[in-house]
């Protein structure tokens, strides 16, 4: 049975039942509950949901982007994913309104001015269509009107790193000019303390940076994520050395002793050196994030598929099984506009989880060799800021297997 979905469909209905009317930041309104937790095996699939069809490729490319260390849309917007796109232009017309000749109100009170000036204002810049064209060809542009400022990846790669900060106006670049030094990239710290100290319970990722929330368009909703690793039995190595196993009549002597176990004729210490030699993992790794505010609707079934690709590539960069996901939820809301959507996803009978399988053979290997030997795990992710490395993740080397899911559910974004 996939219980992710079923438990997806009750937090909706959660919501529906027990949600209170809250006011937001978008001035759609909102229902919204305060506490909630989603929990998923991987080894009962890829945490992708059925009941509505899912944006598959733009959850990986948004997840390269932030192992990138990349916080510009450029990459985004020329790999088809265009779900930051609206942060960007809102921030483009909101500037574009201040600085009109006839118009220099704070950018918060921007709604008051007359209609006539609306018009000229909507005359005089891009259309978002536009917008996202000049992103995609003028390098310059993108370098301006493209940047979020230090979100995800910036917080990831390189916190409290270099970042060129304009003391003035930004949206002509003027004023002075402050660079910061270069950071901390804690998703090296991450994988180094994995492989030093797996049982380490200080091994997190944060991207709540509150010296600079001011600089970003929008402060992370997902803060920060934290592993656990624990040891797997010598049967539970076994049972994966199995699935490996081509010839089939040492297949058959293995789940021999796999399915007797507790009989004494079997030396269990006679498989250690086999398995290590085959680089059988001896650990198994959880990943739980935190997000303070979930857009239950729209936002959540992406977050938790990206945390449960997140949670893959790591564990094959340090050789361990992917293990145990999840999420700790703050204000889980739905949007007004989409409570309807809510009610026809709950209707619907999920499909069994999809599989995902994660080709290495053309990762950094620790001999120099592909193919050869353990992971070198640091260099893996290194790799991540070379286009040509994600380009071959993004295309041939994460694959989903047996997705079948129900239509997509149109909803509008709300910003």
């Amino acid at each position: 049975m996939n219980k992710l979905d079923k438990d997806y469909q009750a937090l909706l209905q959660d919501i529906l039942d027990n949600g209170v009317e809250k006011k937001d930041r978008t001035g759609t309104g909102t229902i919204s509950v305060f506490g909630r937790q989603i929990r998923h095996k991987m080894s009962d699939g890829f945490p992708l949901l059925t009941t509505k069809k899912m944006a598959w490729k733009q959850i990986v490319t948004e997840l390269l982007w932030f192992l990138r260390g990349d916080t510009n849309i450029k990459y985004l917007v020329d790999n088809d994913c265009h779900i930051w796109d609206g942060d960007c232009y809102q921030a483009y017309l909101k500037s574009s309104i201040n600085s009109s000749p006839k118009n220099s109100i704070d950018l918060q009170h921007y709604h008051i001015i007359s209609q006539d000036h609306v018009e000229e204002i909507k005359n005089s810049v891009l259309s978002k269509e536009e917008f996202i064209n000049k992103i995609k060809t003028d390098d310059e542009f993108a370098k301006k009107w493209g940047e979020l400022g230090p979100i995800y990846g910036k917080q990831w790669r390189d916190w409290n790193g270099e970042f060129s900060l304009h003391i003035g106006l930004p949206s002509d670049g003027s004023g002075d000019k402050i660079n910061f030094k270069k950071g901390i990239d804690q998703i090296a710290n991450s994988i180094n303390l994995l492989k030093t100290d797996p049982d380490s319970r200080r091994n997190r990722v944060s991207a709540w940076n509150v010296g600079e929330l001011d600089q970003m368009t929008l402060p992370p909703c997902h803060t920060d994520f934290q592993f656990y690793t624990r040891e797997l039995s010598v049967k539970d190595r076994l049972e994966l050395y199995i699935n490996r196993v081509i010839d089939v009549e040492y297949k058959s002597s293995l789940e021999e002793a796999y399915n007797d176990w507790d009989n004494p004729k079997w030396a269990h210490g006679v498989f250690d050196t086999e398995m290590d030699d085959a680089e059988i993992p001896k650990r198994a790794i959880s990943l739980m994030w935190n997000q303070r505010s979930v857009d239950t609707f729209l936002g959540l079934p992406f977050n938790i598929a990206s945390y449960g690709l997140l949670l893959e590539i790591i564990a094959k960069a340090v050789n361990m099984v992917p293990d145990e996901l999840v999420g700790n939820l703050g204000d889980v809301h739905l949007y007004s506009n989409h409570i309807e959507q809510a009610k026809e996803q709950i209707g619907r009978e999920p499909y069994e989880l999809p599989k995902l399988n994660i080709n290495t053979e053309f990762w950094p290997y620790e001999g120099g060799s592909c193919g050869e030997g353990p992971l070198d795990a640091i260099a893996v992710f290194e790799s991540f800021k070379n286009d040509n490395f994600c380009k071959c993740l993004l295309e041939e080397d994460i694959q989903l297997s047996n997705y079948v899911s129900h239509p997509p559910i149109k909803a509008p974004l709300s910003n």
